[in-house]
């Protein structure tokens, strides 16, 4: 993009906080190699402000779509037009496409790109099982893709445990034959540990699980791009832990997300 003019079609990121996301430079990567007249910007949407921001964007012409990240990925399912049946049974979106007459179609790509980050980094879950700290959208999305993948024993962590309850009802009822069980911070016995929270994304948050649980012959994964070694990754390394960041998620995202909104 040599300059923006008012022919510039504009894609954002909503997320809270927002100074973390990378998302914005691997777009607008997409868009300079696609030869698209466009630009993806973020912005900086509190939860109070979400349905008023989404509203906004309704009636922006020259916006394709928004990308959605914490804390907003779930919050936004209600406030959309179409959402796919996959994203639905998940309970979550983080890519939406606005059509030319202002309907928001929204789709879940975290859980494939999770899946799809490990995999080009061989790390293949089929076969394995594996410990999932979190129940939230990004936590929702890569439970299921986990469970498409193969694991053998899906163990879901939350700290609000109904959630976690709500999380495996919902892949019993696309995967009754997998087993799944309710976990505590303890994430000894699993090949994968994921930590598919926010936890690590400030500085002095608590620990998604309890890291004395880990063993050297665990692969543990994370979500969270910015730091690039969280808390857990760090205490994970030191334990002998194979580590796996969570770059490699967008990564894999960065294509089916311009695809999905119309970078072309």
């Amino acid at each position: 993009m040599a300059e923006i003019t008012g022919r510039t079609r504009v894609w954002a990121i909503l997320a809270d906080p927002i100074t973390q996301v990378k998302t914005p430079q691997m777009i607008n990567a997409v868009i300079a190699e696609r030869g698209v007249d466009g630009v993806m910007i973020p912005m900086h949407v509190a939860p109070e402000n979400l349905a008023a921001m989404v509203a906004g964007i309704r009636g922006m012409k020259n916006c394709g779509g928004i990308i959605i990240t914490v804390p907003h990925k779930s919050a936004i399912v209600d406030l959309l037009d179409e959402v796919s049946p996959t994203a639905r049974l998940i309970g979550a979106v983080n890519t939406v496409r606005r059509e030319a007459d202002g309907r928001l179609v929204g789709e879940m790509l975290d859980g494939i790109g999770f899946v799809t980050g490990l995999k080009k980094n061989g790390i293949d879950p089929k076969g394995r099982s594996a410990y999932l700290a979190g129940a939230g959208g990004a936590a929702n999305a890569i439970a299921f893709a986990l469970a498409d993948a193969g694991v053998t024993r899906l163990t879901i962590a939350n700290r609000t445990r109904a959630k976690a309850e709500d999380l495996a009802s919902r892949i019993a009822v696309a995967h009754p034959a997998l087993r799944v069980d309710i976990g505590t911070p303890d994430a000894s016995g699993h090949d994968l540990v994921v930590n598919g929270t926010s936890l690590g994304l400030r500085a002095g948050d608590p620990l998604p699980l309890d890291a004395g649980s880990l063993s050297s012959d665990q692969i543990v994964a994370e979500i969270i791009m910015d730091p690039e070694e969280t808390a857990i990754m760090a205490a994970a390394r030191a334990k002998g832990c194979r580590v796996h960041p969570g770059r490699p998620m967008l990564l894999a995202q960065r294509e089916l997300m311009a695809d999905f909104t119309g970078i072309r």
